[in-house]
């Protein structure tokens, strides 16, 4: 039992979203076991045995205002954490290569392996990117080169679970590989590494590499969020997957979601010249504060912490380190902490990428998520997702 994780009576309810009294009801009636702990008064309950009582019960619950419900067993957020298929993501983010946490992602099994693409798809890719303007961000070319990657293959219409999972690591090492090299071509064949190199032409350390695979990981994917609902609706059309992923870069694109992390970069700027409460202030004129707080995790964003816990081991510069520190105490008086999005930018900041650095580890991890509520979302019966307009124009006027 030393391995199971065990829970309280309010995170039950917190999870299952019930009345603590209704926890009770299903230990009456045998749908919940309690676990004596020694040592202690209180009752706790597996996590395994909530989650399975969880997937009952929420499977049932009718859909409300007509709305279809979209349930995932891809990721949970709970108990101030993040799960991928159960496993804790902030103890896979430090350790595990981003390849085995999306295979993970896709399949449920964690397989180590090189992600690789055709060398015509990659060439074709790089060709069609580089035709954008020169002021083009390297955000831009990630749709240019997706919609590349689609047109080179002919079973993109396949939409069997076992070749949506096959073609996305080819989709990976595309989106990856057909940016132009900002350093020198790595010989580490990890996504980490090869990503490194087209964002800063910094040379990678270990710990470097560590980071940014670890951001890879922790952004990989964060359950219902905006970019995988838009996904998930043209998954339900039974666009093919590629198509899906479009839709997704352009929810992502948006100021309030992927695109965030280039203005949490520009605060970082402001702070190393102006000082932390003036960018600070400058920022809440605009009325928001890009990179602290996040409302589901009122406690902390874990992914955050888990990234500057690595981040730190850099060699940051002085200014940068001071930056930092004062941007984190200042926003703390105000009882925001930092997010992920935050951690992001600094990893940025001191690995000398740019602005836009962060945009794209933000899609290229989410990529990865996306594929798995693809193949979710096929399961599915088609075309589900129709909501009430709700009008509220002029009334129709007979011609």
């Amino acid at each position: 039992m030393s391995g199971e994780q065990l829970l309280t009576t309010a995170e039950v309810a917190l999870r299952l979203r019930v009345k603590p009294e209704t926890i009770y009801a299903y230990v009456s009636r045998g749908l919940l076991a309690r676990v004596k702990v020694p040592g202690e008064r209180i009752s706790r309950f597996r996590l395994a045995d909530v989650e399975r009582l969880a997937s009952r019960t929420q499977a049932t619950r009718p859909v409300r205002d007509g709305a279809p419900a979209m349930r995932t067993a891809t990721t949970l957020i709970a108990y101030g954490r993040l799960h991928y298929r159960g496993l804790d993501v902030g103890r896979l983010a430090p350790a595990s290569a981003f390849e085995e946490v999306a295979h993970w992602l896709w399949t449920g099994e964690r397989r180590g392996e090189t992600f690789a693409a055709s060398a015509e798809t990659l060439d074709r890719a790089r060709l069609a990117s580089s035709h954008l303007p020169a002021r083009a961000r390297l955000f831009d070319r990630l749709p240019v080169i997706v919609a590349v990657a689609a047109a080179m293959d002919p079973l993109r219409f396949d939409l069997a679970p076992a070749t949506v999972t096959a073609l996305a690591p080819g989709l990976l090492s595309t989106m990856v590989d057909a940016l132009p090299l900002a350093g020198q071509a790595p010989s580490d064949e990890r996504l980490a590494a090869r990503l490194w190199s087209r964002l800063t032409g910094t040379p990678p350390s270990a710990a470097g590499l560590r980071a940014l695979n670890a951001a890879l990981v922790l952004l990989a994917d964060h359950d219902l969020a905006a970019s995988t609902i838009a996904v998930r609706v043209a998954a339900s059309t039974r666009a093919n997957p590629y198509a899906a992923v479009l839709a997704g870069l352009g929810a992502l694109d948006g100021p309030m979601h992927g695109a965030v992390g280039s203005g949490v970069h520009r605060m970082i700027e402001a702070a190393r010249r102006d000082g932390a409460s003036a960018a600070i202030a400058e920022w809440l004129r605009a009325g928001n504060l890009p990179g602290f707080g996040h409302p589901l995790y009122p406690a902390g964003d874990p992914r955050g912490t888990t990234l500057l816990d690595l981040v730190a081991d850099l060699p940051f510069e002085g200014d940068l380190r001071r930056a930092v520190d004062d941007l984190t105490a200042t926003a703390a008086r105000r009882e925001a902490l930092p997010n992920v999005d935050f951690a992001v930018a600094v990893l940025s900041h001191a690995a000398g990428m740019g602005p836009g650095a962060a945009e794209v580890i933000f899609a290229v991890a989410r990529t990865a998520g996306w594929i798995a509520h693809v193949n979710e979302e096929y399961a599915q019966p088609t075309s589900r997702f129709r909501w009430n307009s709700g009008y509220t124009g002029p009334p129709p006027v007979s011609p």
